[in-house]
């Protein structure tokens, strides 16, 4: 059986609702994890996904963060929040088989301010939180807006960005301890050298796209008995062209369960 995973940072579900919907019926993703969809839950625009075929679960809180996931058949044992706090930052459940976490990490900020610590913290409950309650043995995904790039690869220019919240060495660190309990990058298995790959374009910088001036800060990991089953990955630039998009697009990864 093939199973299709996607990860989209669609800021705002509200108004990238057509690029994701006409996405999700050309591509019939299985399960596709949403970020920053910065909507309150009465608000969320559920019909536009069952219509198209969709179950979908979800927690925000208006103008910022809000997490959400559409899947074909309802996820079971759907969980908010990490340990206790921030539900519009952490979506879980099972797929399936499969243990699906969906997170928006904090961005940081700054590397000064306390937002950055806050940021590294959560990291590490989040560590924590895979430790206590799930195993590197079972079939987990951990999906989303990471907000952390990996490697100097995963970057336009890594000298320049050495300080920037979403590539400094201590945010790396954590994301690679998490990393450390039984993971692997989905799509650096299928890439592991391959440049110029980035799911995030700042809308700021002239020209982003055609300058490759981008980050690959959204992820699809898996634990070694699914990422063993990934037949391939990739970043689809296409809803980054559409009109009205995010500054990010998707990132696909698929199985043969």
């Amino acid at each position: 059986m093939g199973l299709k995973v996607a990860t989209f940072n669609v800021n705002s579900i509200r108004s990238r609702l057509h690029i994701v919907t006409s996405w999700l019926k050309e591509n019939k993703a299985d399960l596709f994890c949403m970020q920053e969809t910065k909507v309150d839950d009465p608000k969320f625009p559920v019909g536009a996904f069952n219509d198209i075929g969709y179950h979908v679960v979800f927690h925000g809180s208006g103008r910022y963060n809000g997490v959400a996931i559409a899947s074909k058949e309802e996820l079971r044992d759907v969980r908010f929040g990490l340990f206790g706090r921030d539900p519009d930052r952490l979506v879980r459940g099972i797929y399936n088989e499969i243990h699906v976490i969906n997170t928006y990490v904090p961005q940081g900020y700054k590397i000064d301010d306390p937002r950055y610590q806050y940021k590294l913290q959560w990291l590490r409950d989040l560590k924590k939180l895979f430790e206590k309650e799930y195993d590197p043995n079972w079939p987990v995904l951990w999906c989303g807006d990471m907000n952390v790039a990996p490697e100097p690869i995963d970057v336009h220019n890594p000298k320049r960005l050495k300080n920037h919240v979403d590539f400094h060495i201590e945010a790396r660190k954590a994301f690679k301890e998490i990393l450390s309990w039984g993971f692997i990058d989905v799509f650096r298995k299928h890439h592991p050298n391959e440049p110029n790959q980035y799911t995030f374009y700042d809308y700021r910088v002239k020209d982003a796209i055609g300058r490759m001036l981008g980050w690959r800060v959204d992820h699809i990991l898996a634990t070694k008995p699914l990422a063993e089953k990934s037949t391939e990955s990739y970043i689809d630039m296409e809803p980054r062209l559409m009109e009205k998009p995010s500054d990010h697009t998707v990132l696909v990864a698929l199985f043969d369960i």
